[in-house]
C-alpha cells in the first residue's frame, strides 16, 4: 500500500516537432574555431558561427542578410536600385517605339526604299 509519503515518477516526452518549435523560438548558437599550425606557424584559421532560429528571431537579433542579398527578384531589390531598373526600362521601351517607327515608316507603300 502506497504511503502519502512516497515518490511519483512521471517521464515528460517530447516529440521532434516540439523540439524544433523550441529550438525556432529560443534559437542556437553553435560557435567553433579549427586551428592549423605547423612548428608554431599559423596556416590556417576557420572561424565557425552557426545560428539557427526562425525569421522573427533572427530579426529580433539584427540579423536580416538576406535582405542584402544580390541574387533576388527585381522586386526585392533595394529602392534606390528600382528607380534605376525602371528608368532603363522606360528609356528602351522609348528606343523601341522610336525604331518601330522607323521600320514602318520604310516598309510603307509609296516609299523611296524597296
Amino acid at each position: 500500500m502506497p504511503s502519502a509519503q512516497s515518490m511519483t515518477h512521471s517521464v515528460e516526452s517530447t516529440n521532434l516537432a516540439d523540439l524544433l518549435e523550441r529550438i525556432l523560438d529560443k534559437g542556437v548558437v553553435i560557435a567553433g574555431d579549427i586551428s592549423i599550425k605547423l612548428v608554431e606557424v599559423e596556416l590556417l584559421t576557420i572561424q565557425l558561427r552557426l545560428v539557427i532560429c526562425s525569421v522573427d528571431k533572427a530579426r529580433e537579433l539584427g540579423l536580416d542578410w538576406w535582405n542584402h542579398n544580390g541574387r533576388r527578384p527585381n522586386a526585392l531589390l533595394a529602392p534606390e536600385r528600382n528607380v534605376a531598373l525602371e528608368a532603363m526600362e522606360e528609356r528602351l521601351g522609348r528606343i523601341e517605339q522610336a525604331l518601330g517607327a522607323a521600320v514602318a515608316s520604310a516598309f510603307e507603300p509609296g516609299s523611296a526604299t524597296k
